[in-house]
């Protein structure tokens, strides 16, 4: 209603997975979260300052919902989830079918298995990777991160802004 934008400071995991935190209600609460960002029509501005994965990267403004701008710091990681997260999943689903079979599979092998899939996703969850493919607006050095925000600030001030039509919340 007053038309302020808004910042958005990502250094989020993803939102919690596993049966206790569906009973709590984390599907629920993550989409009012979603349809909040998604119906807000004012200025977003979206800053990757640490982690940011999976659906925690959409509910916090992320390229999806078009922020004016998207910049990252040199630390910053981006990707659906951690490398470590990815390997282990992967491991754990060739490890159930090797076991299913009859198979062993030793601690060495599964290390060997793993590695390749971290390093791909810290290469391609690196900062420099996303803004080569231009899936944000630059890399900012964080100590110009104020400067860099003004100055996009000061950009959109001049650009109307609509209404906001907030959907359905249900409680």
């Amino acid at each position: 209603q007053r038309k302020i934008p808004l910042v958005f400071l990502q250094n989020i995991t993803g939102f919690m997975v596993g049966r206790k935190y569906e009973n709590e209600g984390i599907a629920r609460n993550g989409a009012k979260m979603v349809t909040a960002v998604a119906t807000a029509a004012v200025p977003k501005f979206t800053i990757i300052i640490g982690g940011s994965f999976g659906a925690g990267n959409y509910g916090m403004c992320g390229r999806a919902f078009s922020p004016r701008f998207l910049w990252m710091w040199p630390n910053a990681r981006i990707s659906v989830m951690g490398g470590e997260q990815a390997a282990s999943v992967l491991a754990t689903v060739k490890r159930d079918g090797i076991e299913a079979k009859g198979g062993q599979w030793s601690a060495d092998e599964e290390e060997a298995f793993k590695a390749p899939i971290r390093s791909q996703y810290e290469d391609q969850g690196h900062p420099y990777y996303a803004s080569a493919r231009l899936w944000d607006d630059g890399v900012i050095d964080p100590a110009d991160t104020r400067r860099v925000l003004a100055l996009g600030l000061s950009a959109t001030r001049n650009a109307p802004i609509e209404e906001t039509k907030f959907g359905l919340f249900r409680m």
